[in-house]
């Protein structure tokens, strides 16, 4: 498979949540993915409404998390994230799927958890965080099966912060979903990401987008 830096920079969305990210921070994010053509910009919910504004006459996407990073929200709080980020004019919510409850057994409750944000999104596009990392193989093809029937568009490997993305997570994660898959921690270089991409991810999350494109040669 050959992936030109033209293809590429349009299954990237471009990242930014650090906790001491600044509105100047944002507005950077959003001008280095028009420059490279990046497909989305993800942002804190707080700067939905800025980065909207701001790329309104472009084709980039803006994405916010909800019920970030552990997804031990309740769901009426993620749907409340959830509306709240769409009156503000977001394309794309990645949520964290509820990892405490699908580690005690309780599937229906996690099903539901899911299907409450995809609900409330309206035909938005919605991912689901699994964190791989605190995961076996078996919970990982369980956390698909559940994410594949409460009707998301996207499996999500991490949130960054509890392990990386990996090829076997990621073609573990497109055999047991069958679609969309983002992969994202720690893909920081233009291998990492073709290797992903060749793995069957569809999209890459990754804050290192400049470093990663302009390394491309």
């Amino acid at each position: 498979m050959c992936v030109s830096k033209e293809k590429l920079a349009k299954m990237i969305d471009h990242t930014l949540l650090k906790p001491d990210a600044t509105l100047e921070d944002i507005r950077k994010l959003c001008d280095e993915a028009k420059t490279h053509g990046f497909y989305a910009v993800c942002v804190f919910p707080t700067y939905v409404q800025f980065a909207s504004k701001y790329l309104a006459d472009t084709d980039i996407k803006v994405c916010t998390v909800v019920g970030f990073p552990f997804g031990a929200n309740t769901s009426e709080v993620k749907v409340f994230e959830a509306k709240n980020a769409i009156c503000n004019s977001v394309h794309e919510i990645d949520m964290v799927m509820n990892i405490g409850a699908f580690k005690s057994g309780d599937y229906g409750v996690v099903k539901r958890d899911i299907q409450a944000v995809v609900d409330a999104a309206g035909g938005k596009v919605v991912k689901v965080i699994i964190e791989t990392g605190l995961l076996t193989d078996k919970e990982k093809v369980k956390a698909c099966h559940l994410a594949k029937e409460a009707g998301v568009d996207f499996v999500k490997t991490s949130t960054g912060l509890c392990g990386k993305a990996t090829v076997h997570d990621v073609t573990l994660m497109r055999k047991a979903f069958g679609k969309g898959v983002k992969a994202s921690g720690g893909i920081r270089t233009w291998r990492d990401a073709v290797a992903l991409i060749k793995a069957g991810a569809t999209r890459i999350g990754t804050s290192a987008g400049v470093q990663i494109i302009e390394g491309s040669g």
